[in-house]
């Protein structure tokens, strides 16, 4: 799906327009889709690449990509590790992000000798509230702030960060790059990136955009605990149209899904939603509620940036792949970045002259040629070289600029 949101106010500068991308959380699932629609939307729009844009905004699983294309790290590259390519760069392995929280297990568990101190001394003092839920609350502190530990997402986020030419640091990024989180003690969203905020690591500030509370324990960071940063927006897509984005590209791989929409056997699709139990309700409650935000927040960008304009890409609500995929296949992986990847480009090309007419003020092109081409993503990914290095992109951006120069 999508959507086409173009500048009220027409460009009157001269200047190159600053372009940035946003992208929003959604586990390891959405990260491939967003990598198929990434690599998509590269190679299909002339003038730019997602690898080499001005401002860069990230959510959750959206704040490693946004991180590692800041660091001029491709859409290609990325998508050899997702899929656990033989060539890839390194081993990805989603599981590694599901081992059990020992430390907050044992922090728990060493409380205990405490708390019972505490409901004992309340019972001696209180004993007519023995048989009323209040007397157990106490207990409440006992239970974990995370099922999963999360510090192996800032493991493998500073590994990724940790090649040469690249750097875990956001004040030596050529690009502006801004990580979402939430502060736990005030509920306020934290830009990490933005000065005064820039001093952290960036593999620390995507661990704590990715704090999904139940899944993983709040992160510390500076005596402050934070928590993922979609609770707040799914997209922040204000962040980057604050730092002046005059055309924003935006992801979202997490809409409700819709089994209407579905039209072999709409009563078998409710039914497998009620089956998949409680995960499956609460991802279609979650989806519900960010598509329900998204929707408010955009009507605001409009008025709000009227300079701005913005391209917003997301799945169809009728995609029965993207909802039930299982991210812990190989084989499933690689089949949803396909498809996302396909969607993507069908979607483009449907809408090419709108989207040429919305990308011109950008001094940007279609390549209807490749749309029209019946290439798969590995023939795409097959292009590019293995582990295109970094003087290679310092290379291509400069080639890039004197084409554009030439044109103008």
């Amino acid at each position: 799906m999508l959507k086409l949101t173009p500048a009220t106010q027409p460009r009157t500068s001269a200047r190159r327009p600053t372009i940035g991308l946003a992208i929003a959380g959604g586990g390891p699932l959405g990260a491939i889709y967003e990598l198929g629609a990434l690599q998509a939307i590269d190679e299909a729009i002339d003038g730019v690449h997602m690898h080499d844009l001005d401002v860069y905004v990230g959510v959750s699983s959206g704040a490693f990509l946004s991180a590692s294309l800041a660091n001029r790290i491709t859409a290609c590259q990325m998508a050899r590790v997702f899929m656990s390519s033989p060539d890839a760069e390194y081993a990805f392995h989603p599981e590694i992000f599901l081992q059990p929280a020992f430390r907050e297990y044992l922090s728990r568990a060493a409380s205990l000798p405490g708390v019972l101190f505490e409901m004992l001394g309340e019972m001696i003092r209180h004993p007519e509230r023995m048989t009323s839920l209040e007397s157990v609350e106490g207990l409440s502190r006992l239970i974990p702030t995370g099922i999963f530990d999360n510090s192996n997402i800032e493991d493998f986020v500073a590994q990724a960060l940790g090649k040469p030419g690249r750097s875990n640091d956001f004040r030596k990024l050529q690009a502006k790059l801004r990580i979402v989180a939430v502060e736990l003690d005030t509920g306020q969203a934290v830009r990490f990136g933005e000065p005064g905020h820039d001093h952290i690591p960036i593999s620390t500030a995507v661990q704590a955009s990715a704090a999904l509370p139940g899944l993983y324990p709040p992160v510390e960071i500076d005596g402050r605990y934070y928590v993922d940063g979609a609770l707040r927006r799914t997209l922040h897509a204000s962040v980057a149209l604050e730092e002046g984005a005059d055309l924003l590209f935006a992801i979202n791989p997490l809409v409700p899904f819709d089994a209407d929409g579905v039209v072999p056997d709409r009563g078998a699709t409710r039914d497998r939603m009620v089956r998949g139990g409680l995960p499956v309700v609460l991802s279609q409650t979650f989806r519900s509620l960010i598509q329900s935000r998204m929707q408010v927040g955009m009507r605001k960008y409009e008025t709000a940036y009227p300079a701005s304009a913005l391209m917003l890409v997301e799945p169809n609500r009728n995609d029965e792949k993207m909802f039930y995929t299982n991210v812990f296949s190989y084989a499933s992986r690689s089949d949803l970045a396909e498809h996302a990847y396909q969607t993507t480009r069908r979607e483009l090309h449907e809408r090419a002259d709108e989207l040429e007419a919305f990308l011109e003020p950008f001094n940007l092109g279609l390549n209807r040629q490749v749309l029209e081409s019946r290439q798969t993503l590995n023939d795409s990914l097959r292009r590019e070289p293995v582990h295109f290095a970094p003087v290679g992109n310092s290379l291509d951006r400069t080639l890039d600029s004197l084409e554009s120069l030439l044109r103008e």
